[in-house]
């Protein structure tokens, strides 16, 4: 099967995702993949330049899995705005291209824009196309009188796509909102690499090259810096109790939007217990997981976050560590409340946490192994083949 994939950011720079490991691991099977994306995040770049020339990459891995995925990178300019507004001629010429040239039997959308453009070419065409949600999209759109626009046609996506996958059941219920029919809706949940994501990896040698004593408490974040992420939050709260309570760290493997806001806690207050550790190469992120201790996700209860369960999430669980996260209604409907995570109300909460679980030592193990004992059974092969399966029946939707 060809399946072409149009997603609006960057297949490079930002973490790895649902689609990277199903992508890579579905070219094993026979298939043959070819991804369109989007630089999101050019603005941050260093060098820039005024317009981007469409670039090809071929053999493309992010999981490390197959390294056949070729990724196209049409051309933008490179202005705020007008990145989006000449994304939609340069993105329609590239699927219009790839239509022609590669005749793919099935489209995925993970976008907005160029997966509404997509969906178009495709019905004409009789090209089966699939709709994969792993956040509220609209929700992300940065210009936020824009995003009535994103929500109009993400539900115009949802309600005339053949099929439509997501990865929890809250953005099932999300997308059966914005108009997707019951049936239609397929829930694919995050998968984990159990053989990667162990309790058994060793975490010493990362502590020791990070400057962490055995007798530090390290809490851990990974993945794009958001400033809903909660973590501002819980540096500030590190500050506050900096003094009572030394041997608690707070370890940040990751860049992004408040990157330089958290050096800026570091600088000023002297704040020696907070390590941000920057990007990390994927293959690098279990030893991370095995140097800390307890995990987060601090994120603040709002659009972007309240119905998503973040791949991390599975990956922190699968290394055998409890998680303390705000209490959001797609995390609790996901995980509940007896299987590893705890919940917070607030970010600025989770340093509480944190100190009633040192007052009973035996809890963070108890509740690392509830963690990976829920998620072992959520293996990448597994939802691999159901996805396969997903994309093999698309061919006979039930259209809207």
């Amino acid at each position: 099967m060809k399946i072409l994939l149009v997603q609006e950011s960057d297949w490079f720079d930002r973490g790895v995702h649902q689609q990277h490991h199903l992508m890579e691991r579905l070219i094993p099977k026979g298939h043959e993949v070819r991804v369109i994306d989007f630089e999101i995040a050019w603005a941050k770049k260093t060098k820039r330049e005024l317009y981007s020339k469409r670039r090809v990459f071929d053999g493309v891995s992010k999981v490390g899995i197959q390294s056949g995925v070729k990724v196209i990178r049409p051309g933008v300019l490179k202005l705020p705005l007008l990145d989006y507004i000449s994304m939609l001629l340069t993105h329609s010429v590239e699927i219009r291209r790839q239509l022609e040239e590669f005749h793919p039997d099935v489209v995925i959308g993970m976008g907005i824009l160029n997966a509404f453009i997509a969906m178009a070419m495709t019905k004409p065409r009789k090209i089966p196309f699939l709709y994969y949600l792993i956040d509220a999209l609209h929700t992300l759109i940065p210009f936020k009188r824009l995003r009535f626009v994103g929500k109009f046609l993400e539900s115009n996506t949802l309600r005339q796509c053949n099929v439509a996958c997501v990865i929890n059941d809250e953005l099932k219920r999300y997308s059966m909102e914005l108009g997707a029919k019951a049936e239609k809706v397929h829930v694919v949940r995050a998968g984990i690499d159990l053989k990667r994501f162990n309790p058994r990896v060793d975490g010493f040698q990362t502590r020791k090259r990070l400057g962490l004593d055995q007798d530090d408490t390290v809490l851990f974040f990974m993945g794009w810096l958001y400033p809903f992420s909660g973590l501002k939050e819980v540096a500030t709260e590190l500050v506050n109790v900096s003094n009572k309570q030394p041997r608690i760290k707070l370890l940040i493997v990751g860049k992004g939007d408040i990157y330089d806001e958290l050096q800026r806690i570091k600088r000023d207050f002297n704040l020696e217990q907070l390590i941000l550790a920057s990007w990390q190469p994927y293959d690098k992120i279990p030893e991370f997981i095995a140097a800390s201790d307890i995990c987060l996700l601090p994120a603040h209860r709002n659009d972007v976050m309240k119905n998503i369960v973040p791949i991390k999430m599975y990956e922190y669980m699968a290394g055998g560590k409890p998680v303390i996260a705000t209490e959001l209604p797609g995390l609790v409907k996901e995980f509940g409340y007896n299987n590893g995570v705890m919940y917070v109300e607030h970010p600025a909460d989770v340093l509480k946490k944190v100190i009633e679980l040192l007052n009973n030592s035996t809890l963070i193990e108890e509740y690392g192994a509830k963690a990976r004992n829920f998620v072992k059974r959520h293996s990448w092969d597994q939802i691999t083949d159901d996805f396969e399966d997903i994309l093999k029946n698309s061919r006979f939707p039930n259209n809207a």
